[in-house]
């Protein structure tokens, strides 16, 4: 596995919740080349070094949503366990807890793709902020430019999540 792959692949694995960049157990796991239940028992032996800004275990609400958006988890629906997620800080403590030479090198390729996230996200503020400025110079000279700014604005914005279709048959029961 290349470093490019590996690090899109890796960054396909990082999601948000509450408001941090995450990854879950069961994802590094299979990165690591180790089952969920070995990661989380070294986790669990090494609890005082995951405090709650590095780990933290998923609502039953947060599971379903990843569930919903993500294929390759689709087994996690029916797991009465709720997943453990890894902030940035979390996946860095797992390479003294888990000192492989596999893990080591994940673990490298991890933090790179947390950075190339951060560095995606801080340029796309910065170019927000230019287009910004751009239109308060140019605002009050011309309509079609009004147009134009607000068209790039929302091409910056982020989609919306669409609402997935339940195909098949609908038995209405009584």
């Amino acid at each position: 596995m290349s470093k490019a792959i590996a690090t899109e692949v890796i960054a396909t694995r990082i999601f948000e919740i509450r408001s941090r960049k995450v990854m879950l157990d069961y994802d590094l796991a299979k990165l690591y080349g180790v089952s969920t239940k070995v990661l989380n028992q070294a986790v669990k032996r090494n609890a005082r070094r995951f405090p709650g800004d590095f780990m933290f275990r998923l609502t039953e609400k947060e599971k379903e949503e990843v569930v919903t958006n993500c294929d390759h988890l689709r087994f996690l629906r029916f797991s009465y366990q709720l997943p453990y997620v890894f902030t940035e800080q979390g996946v860095a403590m797992l390479s003294s807890v888990l000192s492989s030479e596999r893990a080591i090198q994940v673990n490298i390729l991890i933090m790179r793709a947390f950075t190339k996230l951060r560095e995606i996200l801080l340029t796309h503020k910065e170019l927000a902020v230019k287009i910004e400025a751009l239109e308060r110079k140019y605002a009050e000279h011309d309509q079609t430019i009004k147009s134009i700014f607000g068209a790039i604005k929302q091409l910056l914005e982020p989609s919306p999540v669409k609402e997935k279709k339940i195909i098949g048959f609908h038995i209405e029961r009584k």
